[in-house]
């Protein structure tokens, strides 16, 4: 009996070992050929093509593939721990143990294929579909938004505008943030600018008319961007905004909602975040975040990303990218696998975009570079703005300085009563 475990349960580890004890070599030989040959080209490709994994990753169709085959693979590897038990002396101890050891290959096998079939769905649910662009383009502009939709309040408003304009052969990257009451801000041609000749207004005196108002503003008026579905014409508008204000092309949005951004952090069991001063937490100033190195729930990362008590928009700014760029740095494999179906619920109801499928493996390799590059931020707020009296002339002249590595570095991180710009590595 403990031959025939020790057999069946090496035979779940060496393919083919059962085979060739009882004298099955031919049988033996290719079952142990064929497991060779998949660890082999598993750590290949691991080892030496990690960029193209993540590219195919974020293939619908390539992770459909690898659904079916992750379940035809646990199903093989089951059939040959049977044969292998079927080539030994049974033995009760050892058919309980046949039974658990393809338990054990299966399971794992089912889950990684549900895991690779969600993910398809989440690619295909929060993507569109086009061509590829890329070819013929030296820079890529993608407009990464922050929205808010607060108790009270109809509607959502932009409260995070910045454009990450990445040069393509590079990866070197510039971070532009706007300020969300920036004033009088130029509409672009057409429906948007006849109304605005002198600049966007809103609906005085019912709101200020400021940049936070114009993606809200255009789901609200459809004539001002004519022949657009809802859903899209905010994106539409504030895209063409935002290219007008800083004279660069706007290629595409991702934007995401703050409420199910909180949603998203629980689902990786929080975030781990330094909070450089202490920051109200609640409405009612229920408590404070304490200064320091914290993991912070959900909420409490919503109140870290959206307070503005006892400090300013700019500070919120700065801290809203920090938020942004520790979710990126800690959904580490390990966290995505093992909350993927309550991340898979938030990202599609927190995200929206309008990257294209086929865009998503070049974005993929395109980050490699920009992870080995540097990434400059430049603010447009006070000094250098002021967003009541914006100069725009010059946000059009410093963002260009900017693309060429000759805009200034930003100033020191301010305290909550100074409205200085606030780099990105200054502040996290």
């Amino acid at each position: 009996m403990g031959a025939s475990a020790a057999l069946t349960f090496g035979s779940a580890v060496i393919w083919g070992l059962a085979h060739l004890v009882t004298g099955r070599r031919l049988t033996g030989l290719l079952l142990l050929a064929v497991e060779a040959t998949l660890v082999g080209a598993g750590v290949v490709m691991l080892s030496g093509h990690r960029a193209r994994l993540l590219g195919l990753a974020v293939r619908p169709g390539w992770l459909a593939g690898l659904a079916v085959g992750l379940v035809v693979l646990g199903l093989a590897w089951a059939a040959v721990i049977i044969c292998s038990y079927r080539l030994v002396r049974p033995a009760a101890v050892t058919r309980l143990l046949t039974a658990a050891l393809c338990l054990l290959v299966i399971v794992p096998a089912v889950h990684a294929a549900r895991v690779a079939y969600l993910s398809g769905d989440l690619i295909t649910g929060m993507f569109g579909r086009a061509h590829d662009p890329w070819s013929g383009k030296d820079r890529v502009n993608i407009l990464l938004l922050g929205a808010d939709a607060a108790t009270g309040r109809e509607g959502i408003r932009t409260d995070s505008v910045t454009l990450a304009s990445i040069e393509v052969r590079t990866g070197r990257a510039v971070l532009l943030g706007l300020p969300r009451n920036l004033e009088r801000v130029p509409m672009p041609d057409g429906p948007a600018r006849r109304r605005f000749p002198y600049g966007f207004a809103g609906d005085p005196p019912l709101t200020p008319g400021i940049l936070n108002e114009i993606f809200q503003y255009a789901e609200d008026h459809p004539e001002m961007v004519p022949h657009t579905p809802t859903g899209k014409r905010g994106p539409k508008l504030l895209k063409d905004t935002v290219s007008g204000i800083l004279g660069l092309p706007v290629h595409y949005y991702a934007m995401v909602d703050m409420k199910g951004f909180a949603d998203i952090i629980d689902a990786m069991g929080g975030v781990t975040v330094k909070v450089r001063e202490p920051i109200v937490y609640g409405s009612r100033r229920e408590g404070l975040i304490p200064a320091g190195t914290r993991r912070l729930s959900g909420e409490a990362a919503l109140w870290y990303g959206r307070s503005r008590t006892d400090s300013s928009d700019y500070v919120r700014m700065a801290r809203q990218k920090c938020l942004l760029n520790a979710v990126a740095r800690q959904a580490g494999p390990a966290t995505l696998l093992s909350g993927f179906d309550r991340l898979a619920r938030a990202a599609r109801q927190a995200v929206s975009t309008d990257i294209p499928q086929s865009l998503l493996p070049g974005l993929i390799e395109l980050s490699q570079r920009v992870r080995d590059s540097e990434i400059k931020s430049l603010q447009f707020v006070p000094p250098l703005i002021d967003p009541a009296t914006p100069d725009y002339a010059l946000i059009r002249r410093k963002t260009a300085e900017s693309l060429h590595g000759t805009a200034p570095r930003p100033a020191a991180t301010p305290s909550p009563a100074r409205s200085t710009p606030v780099s990105l590595d200054e502040t996290c």
